[in-house]
């Protein structure tokens, strides 16, 4: 079958049009989610019912053969939409259980509008609140600050990343602050080409990024011998630049979201070393939460063991004897006291459980120092 470039920009046409179509369908959907999110909230009821959730997804897999369509795919696309649906309503309770209706919320971060970190933050409260104001400053101390002066409600700090590792300066905020972690938020890092015009990779002069971001793409910035690239203060900012800058022989690597805040082109997509990176940040109050029992939650610590041959693996086997999983363990140095390490310990529990609090009791008698940082619903992926 020939088509003709009339033909198909009639065919694409229609092809945004279904596009159209499914996001108002998913809008209308979601609106639906909230009222049976209101209904269990009233009636005391569960977010989750696993055995409904199965009828569904029978009876997609069963529709999508009907209709001709991969049954794999229709059933990946809806447990994306219950993964949706459930994070909604595990929001909702907690709100609703710590007395939380307020319809505006401020939001600290390190960086600039575009940033990941903002996206983080706006992903985690876009559909909690009317309206969310994101604050970006230059460092994550500053950011922190401004929540423990007041100036915001909570703040968004990257903590760990799948390629780089974990980030020192948010275990250090922690653990010099009485902040409490009350969230997370896990971020897929797609790396992007970012110019002014739609220019070819080959016109490419001077790329500016993030260091990190630029260790994570070398293997792409290999093969652009004639560019320079350089070190800038953050992904978003460089994108900022390159739009300000003007210049066509120059780009920034940051995220296709940059790109949209700015209006800036793609013209290279994902191209960093690993495919598969992500960044998690954590939420950041001035108040810990009451999570219900029945959330999915981690519980963050940082704990000091004695000097003593054993006591590290006594204190994990605290945890272990109450059935309790370690899903991360990071020492940092303590500061002032050479050679002597706290560590930093996620686990996958809630406080308010009993056995999760006696399991917590039994470990600060273990350990030299515990600081609970706070239970937080678990992110589903």
């Amino acid at each position: 079958m020939h088509v003709m470039k009339n033909d198909l920009e009639l065919i694409r046409q229609r092809l945004d049009d279904i596009d159209r179509t499914i996001l108002k369908a998913l809008a209308e959907r979601q609106d639906l989610v909230k009222e049976v999110s209101s209904y269990k909230l009233e009636t005391n009821t569960g977010i989750r019912d696993l055995e409904r959730e199965e009828r569904l997804l029978n009876k997609i897999r069963d529709l999508a053969t009907e209709v001709g369509l991969d049954r794999y795919y229709a059933e990946h696309l809806f447990r994306e939409i219950i993964t949706n649906s459930v994070r909604f309503q595990t929001h909702s309770l907690v709100d609703h259980q710590n007395q939380n209706d307020a319809h505006q919320v401020r939001i600290s971060y390190q960086g600039t509008d575009g940033a990941y970190s903002h996206l983080a933050a706006i992903r985690h409260f876009s559909e909690r609140y009317t309206q969310v104001d994101c604050y970006g400053y230059d460092t994550f101390q500053e950011a922190a600050k401004a929540l423990k002066d007041g100036h915001v409600d909570y703040a968004v700090l990257p903590i760990e990343n799948t390629t780089a590792g974990s980030i020192n300066d948010t275990y250090d905020i922690l653990g010099e602050s009485n902040l409490h972690i009350i969230g997370e938020e896990i971020i897929k890092v797609v790396h992007c080409l970012l110019a002014v015009e739609p220019v070819e990779v080959s016109q490419i002069r001077r790329i500016l990024s993030h260091p990190k971001a630029i260790e994570q793409c070398t293997r792409f910035l290999a093969k652009l011998p004639r560019c320079k690239v350089e070190s800038y203060i953050d992904t978003a900012i460089s994108a900022k630049k390159v739009l300000e800058d003007g210049d066509l022989s120059q780009a920034a690597i940051a995220g296709a979201h940059a790109a949209d805040h700015y209006g800036l082109h793609v013209i290279a997509h994902d191209i960093a070393n690993q495919q598969e990176n992500y960044t998690r940040f954590v939420v950041v109050s001035n108040q810990p939460v009451v999570i219900d029992t029945q959330i999915p939650c981690k519980t963050s610590l940082r704990m000091v063991t004695s000097h003593a041959e054993g006591s590290l693996v006594d204190c994990l086997n605290v945890l272990h004897k109450h059935g309790i999983n370690v899903c991360k363990l990071e020492s940092r140095p303590i500061i002032h006291e050479p050679f002597r390490y706290s560590f930093y310990v996620d686990i996958e529990a809630n406080s308010a459980d009993e056995n999760t609090a006696n399991a917590l009791n039994e470990l600060s008698k273990e350990a030299e120092e515990v600081q609970i940082y706070g239970s937080y619903p678990k992110q589903v992926n």
